[in-house]
């Protein structure tokens, strides 16, 4: 099949998937997922994709990383981290442990049960505050809550994945100095970004860095604000493929590099003229910002992005045996995962962030979903790395699936309960 018939036919398909994602209020992702499925077994798409399409994907997660990174406001992200930490962290461990003890009980395969585990602790946030945003809660504190945990899990998520795919495929020895070595690797590649997100990119460097030549002379505004920021999207798309880069050139997959490039760039690095003490930009108040993040975002989830969940999905080619023997993996998973993820997350939101019973409650079934980071490893660990094998794979896509269409049925069915509870409150 012809490369750009081979685009074409995808795109047809995410429109598709965008109109049913409409009908339903269900997040698009599970529909491009089902469309690339649908698509490969009635034989209108290759089996296996040539490399144009694979390098589109490629480019795709790339895209939706750095726009997760990128939307997320990292201000709001610190002054949230003291009251949802407990949350993220008891939140992902209780998930991680479950889907690796039960896949380890399937399987058997240390490598594989580790993919699963990380495959399974990332939140979906977007589809949470979809659901949450049609019943009306999308400013209330649990959407808050559950905003800044998934950010945090998603961070600890990527971190644990550099550090994992290299030991999983052999790459770096499960030794204690193998470890320990990709340990420091991964470290060294987050103090390297964070350094050029405190000192470097700002509009003036901090500390030595302000005597370096050029460095300290200009910050990353100076690009973003050149021509009056007409080339400000092409500015922080080479932000996120150069951070990207460095990922990979310290051994992580480039996907990590540009979620942390998204988390580096902050809004204020888009506006054109100096800020008075009153909070005005003295010249014009003009920034290239709002149209930089709605490219972005269109480029990440409405014609790049998709591709990687439509390829994905067609990965999934349709077999009664398999279907049968899977059934039963992804029933477990699925119902162990449920019940943790909302014990554990309820519990902490209630022990260690202050939530009320209902609150807490909320944010448990809001931390079910499982979307663009899970679906991001499952390619690294099962298209890219050949880790995961098929009967691994299809359990994983079938779980997270379940685990999306629990999120707007749980959030709707415990509203009524939620809202009578917060006005007795009141």
């Amino acid at each position: 099949m012809h490369p750009l018939l081979h685009l074409a036919l995808i795109w047809a398909g995410v429109f598709a998937a965008v109109v049913a994602a409409k009908k339903t209020r269900l997040t698009p992702v599970l529909f491009y997922l089902f469309i690339g499925f649908l698509l490969v077994n009635i034989g209108i798409l290759p089996k296996e994709s040539g490399p144009f399409i694979r390098e589109f994907a490629e480019l795709g997660i790339i895209f939706i990383m750095f726009a997760l990174g990128f939307e997320e406001s990292t201000d709001n992200f610190i002054a949230s981290v003291k009251k949802s930490w407990g949350i993220a962290l008891f939140g992902a461990l209780g998930p991680f442990a479950v889907a690796y003890l039960i896949c380890d009980y399937i399987w058997h395969d240390p490598a594989i049960s580790l993919m699963c585990a990380l495959a399974m602790t990332a939140t979906a946030v977007s589809l949470t505050m979809v659901s949450l945003q049609s019943e009306g809660l999308q400013n209330s504190v649990v959407a808050t809550r559950i905003m800044t945990s998934a950010v945090i899990d998603d961070i600890g998520a990527l971190v644990a994945v550099a550090i994992m795919v290299p030991l999983a495929t052999g790459q770096e020895s499960l030794s204690v100095s193998g470890m320990l070595l990709t340990g420091g690797k991964a470290a060294m590649f987050f103090v390297v970004v964070t350094i050029f997100g405190a000192w470097i990119f700002p509009h003036r460097p901090a500390g030595w860095f302000k005597n370096v030549p050029i460095i300290g002379r200009f910050g990353v505004k100076h690009m973003l604000t050149f021509d009056h920021g007409r080339y400000a999207t092409l500015v922080i798309l080479l932000v996120a493929l150069s951070v990207g880069l460095a990922a990979h050139f310290f051994g992580f997959h480039p996907a990590v590099g540009a979620y942390m490039a998204g988390l580096i760039v902050k809004e204020e690095y888009f506006h054109i003229g100096e800020k008075s003490d009153a909070g005005v930009y003295a010249d014009r108040v003009e920034s290239s910002y709002e149209e930089s993040k709605t490219i972005l975002e269109n480029a990440a989830f409405l014609w790049i992005g998709p591709v990687f969940f439509v390829d994905l999905g067609a990965k999934l080619i349709f077999d009664w045996d398999l279907l049968n023997e899977v059934l039963p993996y992804g029933i477990a998973l699925t119902i162990g995962l449920i019940v943790v993820q909302v014990t554990s997350a309820g519990l902490a939101a209630k022990y260690t962030s202050g939530m009320t019973w209902h609150q807490s409650l909320m944010i448990g079934f809001g931390m079910l979903g499982r979307a663009e980071l899970a679906f991001v490893v499952m390619d690294i660990a099962y298209v890219q790395n050949k880790i995961l094998h098929t009967e691994a794979f299809f359990t994983l896509m079938m779980t997270a699936f379940c685990l999306n269409v629990a999120v707007p049925l749980t959030i709707r069915w415990w509203r009524p309960y939620y809202n009578r509870a917060a006005a007795r409150s009141i």
